[in-house]
């Protein structure tokens, strides 16, 4: 019995300090980029609401809301770039 204990506990993964810090760092990466999708995920549908209220109650100025809404969209959606560029920084 001895002998089967003894293999059992070399066949365990070691687990070392280096392994321990490197998910924790992945799992703080994973975390920070989730905080910064929101803003420009919340941002992003209001623009859109709000661009489509505009339209439906101005038909006539759709065209320029239209160009306004996706400039507003590109901006906002380069935050979210920006937050996945830190994700994978602090995941080196």
């Amino acid at each position: 019995m001895e002998a089967l204990a003894r293999l059992v506990a070399a066949a365990e993964p070691v687990i070392t300090a280096d392994d321990q810090k490197a998910a924790a760092a992945a799992s703080s990466a994973g975390f920070a980029y989730g905080l910064a999708a929101i803003g420009p995920g919340i941002g992003i549908g209001y623009l859109v609401g709000k661009s489509v209220e505009a339209m439906a109650r101005q038909p006539e100025a759709a065209g320029m809301v239209r160009t306004t809404m996706f400039l507003g969209i590109a901006f906002t959606e380069a935050l979210a770039l920006i937050g996945f560029v830190v994700f994978i920084l602090i995941g080196l």
